[in-house]
């Protein structure tokens, strides 16, 4: 009997910005060809819950928009936000005592300041908080899906994933490391891209592009996520004489319930 591995606790980001052409722009990166997980994959922002997000959850001087919020769901929005600015440089906080988001030179001098550090695990996201006067901006995460990887995968996420708009000319860049490189680009361009193979996109990646593209603009997609109610995935994989499919919720609102997933390897 194989043993079930309990799912790991994650976060992930969907950073927007409106495009040309009436078309939402959503912030990417290529995964690392090394990385255990998801490597060469166009995927958003994003990773797991350390101790670390937990120190912070207990101090609520370094954090804004806790409303209602319970300790995972504070949890995971904290490791939203340190993961995004870990792997894009983009920093979704206000100065201590102001109601802007910090500004983009702002934020770039911390980032030039800390994030290698931050990612080598020689600095905390706490201190780099502290030490900077910043005040994560929690609010700013609209909750837009929640997936959980099948069971019977070695290694298994119960992942939460977030819209936020952009700051304002906060551009964002790729580590090295984990990513390899960065884009900003439309639903539709990402989509094409993984039918032509010019991108490898993750099945939960497909999908909320999918949604996200119905929208034709960043308030429209973040009015339409604040209505939602969010419908857990945990897609069932079944074998079939050609192939695989998997099988997830239709109430959770994607473009249908069994989809063919390739033929096995």
């Amino acid at each position: 009997m194989t043993e079930i591995v309990a799912p790991r606790l994650a976060s992930t980001v969907l950073l927007l910005r409106d495009g040309g052409s009436s078309e939402i722009e959503v912030f990417m990166m290529v995964r690392h060809h090394q990385i255990e997980f998801n490597s060469g994959a166009l995927v958003f922002p994003g990773g797991s819950v350390d101790k670390n997000d937990k120190e912070i959850a207990a101090d609520p001087a370094l954090y804004s928009g806790r409303e209602g919020l319970d300790g995972d769901a504070l949890g995971f929005r904290i490791a939203a936000i340190r993961e995004t600015f870990e792997e894009s440089g983009i920093l979704l906080a206000r100065p201590q005592g102001s109601k802007d988001l910090v500004d983009a030179k702002r934020a770039n001098e911390i980032a030039d300041a800390h994030r290698a550090a931050l990612n080598e695990g020689k600095i905390s996201f706490l201190k780099v908080l502290s030490d900077n006067g910043m005040v994560l901006a929690l609010d700013e995460l609209v909750p837009y899906a929640h997936w959980i990887t099948p069971e019977g995968m070695p290694k298994r996420f119960d992942t939460w994933f977030f819209l936020a708009a952009a700051p304002p000319e906060q551009l964002g860049a790729h580590d090295g490391k984990e990513s390899t490189d960065s884009i900003w680009v439309s639903t539709r361009e990402a989509l094409e891209g993984g039918e032509t193979g010019r991108f490898k996109l993750p099945f939960p990646t497909t999908r909320n592009l999918i949604r996200l593209g119905k929208q034709p603009n960043v308030g429209d997609a973040l009015s339409d996520a604040r209505k939602m109610s969010i419908v857990t995935v945990t897609p069932v994989m079944t074998k079939t004489a050609t192939g695989r499919q998997l099988r997830i919720p239709k109430e959770a609102g994607y473009d249908g319930e069994v989809f063919d997933v390739g033929a096995m390897g």
